[in-house]
């Protein structure tokens, strides 16, 4: 019997690493930098195209700033490579992208200073080239590239006295480059 459940099996795993794999489940490998964890998980849904779900989750301060939050970022991936099925190869990928922020920072004035708050909500989109390889069928590294904009508010909320506080969207908001190497595993 367990030569039998052990064949049984081997011929299950020798078949699913045979067949095409249709989705990825991905990681970028460079967001704990900047301490932050950014997913991924796409599926295949055409022969030469898909669609993938990114999330990003940040929480870090430098000095007397704090920041945290998310990020949700769907696209839809367009392979070009004729010889080579959805998930592999040279793709171009428009996406969309939500981000909801908090920040806080104590800052000094005339009248000593304070705490202040404020939330940043922006919307943008843009599109993105990148190449996704698939090795021994079970592993993806993926590379992309391309230029976004966002677009959003900034609500401030002080919650100490003061009067001089104020926030700076910077790089969370206008044109900007969206770039990232993710490493996965297929199935």
């Amino acid at each position: 019997m367990k030569k039998l459940l052990l064949a049984a099996a081997l011929l299950v795993g020798s078949a699913s690493a045979a067949s095409a794999q249709s989705t990825v489940v991905k990681a970028n490998i460079f967001s704990p930098l900047v301490k932050t964890g950014s997913f991924f998980v796409e599926h295949a849904v055409g022969e030469h195209s898909s669609l993938q779900l990114g999330g990003l989750f940040t929480k870090w301060s430098i000095d007397d700033t704090s920041l945290s939050g998310f990020a949700l970022t769907p696209e839809y991936r367009l392979y070009l490579s004729a010889s080579k099925p959805a998930l592999q190869g040279f793709y171009v990928g428009p996406f969309l992208r939500y981000q909801n922020l908090k920040l806080s920072t104590s800052y000094a004035s005339i009248d000593g200073g304070g705490t202040a708050e404020a939330s940043l909500s922006t919307y943008g989109g843009g599109v993105v080239v990148g190449h996704q390889w698939l090795f021994k069928q079970r592993f993806s590294l993926d590379t992309f590239l391309g230029p976004s904009y966002n677009g959003g508010t900034i609500k401030l909320k002080e919650s100490s006295s003061g009067a001089g506080a104020s926030f700076d969207a910077g790089v969370f908001k206008g044109f900007g480059i969206r770039s990232g190497v993710t490493f996965g595993l297929a199935f």
